[in-house]
């Protein structure tokens, strides 16, 4: 058996005792701490720490989890982990994020559908029991396909709606996909969905310093609930949003985008397209749209949501131009059938 000290992002220390073989992940969840999970088998990233010292054993997770480069820096999948000595692990996270109560079923109405593009719809759902999920703005769900036992995974594009205790979701629709061939073409009003969650370190921390958002396609999502977050509490820094898709058909949201510019004293934002046959005015992608003023010389929170393609140019934008920032936190996501 060997001791792991979880250093969380607010300076909180937690020890747990791991049993032979077991894993970080499985060891902490014992203890009543809940690093957060998903997937549980090394699919989805979402339990991703930094091991600071000791030695381990980390098998059986996918490159799109955990990249050979992060696995050389000590990145580790706490649900892949397996101690071979006592080790330190850094959570990116609050100490309070993991010891909120286990994530349950909530059982949720469908309010409205609307189809924003050929590519993009976004929908919500309503339930007295949203509260209990306690997400903060930037997390996720699983949201089970109505008539089969697959999931997929959304983030919340808004808060809860205190009005009617409605949620909100932003989603790629993908052809022949399970839940976006539902969505088109299966729901009504009414419809019952079934939520499990919230998941994911990826959350809005309180604003301290300059914060540059980053977001490609659906990735937007989460940002829609961050800046609702930013409007309710206001912020001293500035915090721009650079939102970037591949075609023009692909862009969402403007309008919301442009009410959060004109509520928000301190929110700017660019869209940008990268077709070369585009006619908006702001072409590329998204790293060639960050300004130096926008990165302060490292003191910055970044965060960025997007495919995997787009999480490592902006890494090696970031290596490229020599910024270490204060924080640096992301999401990827691959869209799935």
């Amino acid at each position: 058996m060997y001791k792991v000290a979880l250093n969380f992002e607010d300076g909180v220390t937690r020890f747990v005792t791991t049993l032979p073989m077991e894993t970080v992940a499985d060891a902490a969840y014992r203890s009543g701490l809940n690093i957060p999970l998903d997937c549980r088998d090394g699919a989805c990233g979402t339990c991703k720490c930094h091991c600071e010292s000791g030695q381990y054993e980390m098998d059986g997770y996918i490159d799109d989890a955990l990249s050979d480069h992060e696995a050389e820096q000590q990145f580790v999948l706490t649900c892949c982990m397996i101690p071979e000595s006592d080790c330190v692990v850094t959570v990116p996270a609050s100490s309070e994020v993991c010891v909120r109560s286990q994530q349950a079923d909530v059982h949720a109405k469908l309010t409205d559908i609307n189809l924003l593009s050929d590519s993009t719809l976004s929908f919500t759902v309503a339930s007295d029991q949203v509260r209990a999920m306690h997400f903060l703005p930037g997390q996720y769900v699983n949201v089970q396909v109505p008539g089969t036992d697959q999931s997929r995974a959304y983030s919340f594009s808004s808060m809860i709606n205190e009005a009617d205790e409605s949620v909100s979701f932003l989603i790629r629709v993908v052809p022949e996909g399970l839940m976006s061939t539902f969505m088109a073409g299966k729901a009504q009003i009414g419809d019952e969905l079934v939520l499990r969650g919230p998941y994911g370190s990826f959350y809005l921390r309180d604003v301290k310093r300059p914060v540059l958002m980053l977001a490609g396609g659906t990735g937007l999502a989460p940002f829609m609930a961050m800046l609702e977050k930013i409007q309710q509490e206001g912020s001293e820094y500035p915090v721009h949003l650079i939102y970037g898709v591949t075609n023009d058909v692909d862009l969402v949201e403007l309008e919301k985008l442009d009410a959060f510019a004109a509520a928000i004293d301190n929110f700017t934002f660019t869209a940008c397209v990268a077709s070369e046959e585009s006619n908006w005015p702001h072409k590329g992608y998204v790293t060639h749209h960050i300004e130096p003023g926008q990165l302060n010389d490292g003191d910055v929170d970044i965060y960025l949501c997007g495919p995997p393609p787009m999480v490592e140019a902006v890494n090696a934008f970031m290596q490229e131009k020599g910024i270490q920032p204060t924080s640096f936190h992301y999401e990827k996501f691959a869209a799935s059938k």
